[in-house]
């Protein structure tokens, strides 16, 4: 499989020469970093060459590395039925820097485009209903950000007097939990088997004499 991946591998060198910018072959399957202007081309070629024939796009993803320049990094996954091989490509970009909407070329990327920008907030130039799809209309940030805080900003509840679901700013009842084995949230008072020798009273605990 191997060697048929490097044969893929330099015939997408040549024919794309000057949109590609590295392969590599991970856990059987080939993946390529593309620029990010040219992912269009490179899709029609990947899909319409006879030595390609990558007609399924099984998925498009997401990354957060927020150390980088470019901080996202969306992962395109393609299968190719009639010679059994499946490509990634990856695009770099950031939240100015707009990724080409490919929904002309895979219908079904609308939804997997919708799916990012909800999540990470990647803009795709050109999709015709970029709009969230995983959470709610009026939700603030994007939530698989890692600089997204793992409370959120609003929380959602059902009020009873006024009928109706509402929003209201997160409100954290303690600055931090103290976990045990027996009540991880609310804690307990009283001393658990074995817990009294951590507390005793004289100069040292006990079996933990100076040597």
């Amino acid at each position: 499989m191997d060697e048929k991946l490097k044969v893929l591998a330099e015939h997408l060198s040549t024919a794309l020469s000057d949109a590609l910018i590295g392969t590599e072959i991970i856990s059987g399957e080939l993946c390529c970093r593309i620029a990010r202007q040219a992912l269009p081309r490179v899709l029609i070629f990947l899909r319409d060459d006879p030595n390609c024939r990558f007609t399924v796009l099984c998925d498009i993803c997401g990354v957060d590395y927020p150390h980088r320049p470019l901080r996202f990094e969306v992962v395109y996954h393609l299968l190719s039925m009639p010679l059994n091989q499946r490509v990634r490509l990856k695009v770099d970009a950031d939240e100015e820097q707009p990724v080409p909407s490919v929904v002309g070329i895979f219908s079904s990327a609308g939804w997997w485009e919708r799916e990012a920008w909800d999540l990470f907030g990647i803009y795709f130039a050109g999709n015709p209903d970029l709009r969230r799809i995983l959470t709610d209309y009026g939700f603030e940030g994007h939530p698989l950000r890692k600089d997204f805080p793992l409370t959120g900003y609003v929380e959602l509840r059902y009020d009873e007097d006024q009928k109706a679901v509402v929003y209201e700013p997160v409100r954290l009842q303690q600055e931090f939990r103290s976990f045990d084995f027996l009540s991880p949230w609310e804690g307990i008072d009283n001393i658990l088997p074995g817990d009294e020798k951590a507390k005793l009273s004289g100069d040292e605990p006990e079996g933990q004499g100076g040597r």
